[in-house]
């Protein structure tokens, strides 16, 4: 099915630093695009056909009210310069029951993002592995090709060498970071290689109804061909991981370092809004079926 993606005012978030100074700390494709009378205009979901045929997306906002809702109470809606200065819209995958807001459009500035739907949701046991071991898999993703930035959604299990405990509560950020960067790698390398081609510059975690997510900002400086070793040209990402059912399920959205003072607070705002939703009967956990490849 065609995607469409229609610029809308969508429940802005003001100007904050999520990474540093506003987090909370604790202790512990079946996609389509629906049209909505509110500020939010875009939800990419999958909908019964009988939602479909009779145009009534009742379902969809059910949906993505819970994160909506949670979006808005930790920041402001109306009245900042940010809701002038950033259009948004929800993209919604019932398949791994999760949400987050896309950026559309930059009115102030005259910019348009360009995204193209790269790889669409798909369950984890026939996602695209991102190392020999196929622990952590790419489910979906979004790209802008023109101006260089990414957004993708992974599924993976915790790494036993930096998540020892079974208790998630009282997991570190930047435990979390390292267990889901150790699998992020094409290259045959051991996950210390691996690691070193990363440098996390923060991390720290916020409570979200009633679950800890963890927030994380890295740089990746080494090119995946090795072909460069010490490029001034690397990528800049922002992440944000929440567990469920036994697996990391994380948000990363990346632009080029020499592009990070403009797209940065973007990227923010877009991780910043990643939730996982109640599941449906859509849902398909990661343990279910893992010998099924379509």
């Amino acid at each position: 099915m065609e995607t469409v993606l229609s610029p809308s005012h969508s429940p802005a978030i003001s100007n904050f630093s999520l990474f540093r100074d506003q987090a909370k700390p604790s202790s512990s494709s079946n996609q389509k695009i629906c049209k909505s009378s509110s500020k939010f205009v875009v939800n990419c979901c999958k909908s019964s056909e009988p939602t479909i045929k009779n145009g009534v997306f009742r379902r969809d906002i059910v949906l993505f009210g819970a994160a909506a809702a949670t979006v808005a109470t930790m920041f402001p809606i109306e009245g900042s310069s940010a809701d002038e200065d950033l259009k948004m819209a929800p993209i919604t995958d019932e398949l791994n029951a999760y949400s987050y807001l896309i950026p559309l459009e930059m009115p102030s500035k005259k910019f348009t993002f360009k995204w193209v739907e790269s790889r669409k949701p798909e369950r984890y046991s026939s996602a695209a592995p991102l190392s020999p071991n196929a622990r952590l898999r790419i489910v979906s993703e979004r790209v802008d090709f023109i101006d260089n930035l990414i957004l993708s959604i992974t599924i993976g299990p915790p790494n036993p060498t930096f998540l020892k405990s079974t208790d998630k509560s009282t997991w570190a950020a930047k435990d979390v970071a390292d267990s889901v960067l150790s699998d992020k790698s094409a290259l045959r390398v051991t996950s210390s290689q691996r690691m070193a081609e990363s440098s996390v510059l923060d991390a720290h975690t916020s409570e979200i109804d009633g679950e800890p997510y963890w927030y994380y900002e890295y740089l990746v400086r080494k090119s995946p061909t090795k072909t460069v070793q010490d490029s001034n040209i690397f990528r800049h990402y922002l992440a944000a991981s929440v567990e469920r059912d036994g697996f990391l399920y994380s948000l990363n959205a990346s632009t080029l370092n020499k592009q990070w003072d403009m797209m940065g607070p973007v990227l923010e705002k877009t991780v910043a809004s990643f939730r996982l939703l109640p599941p449906t009967e859509n849902y398909v956990p990661p343990y279910k079926d893992p010998w099924r490849f379509w």
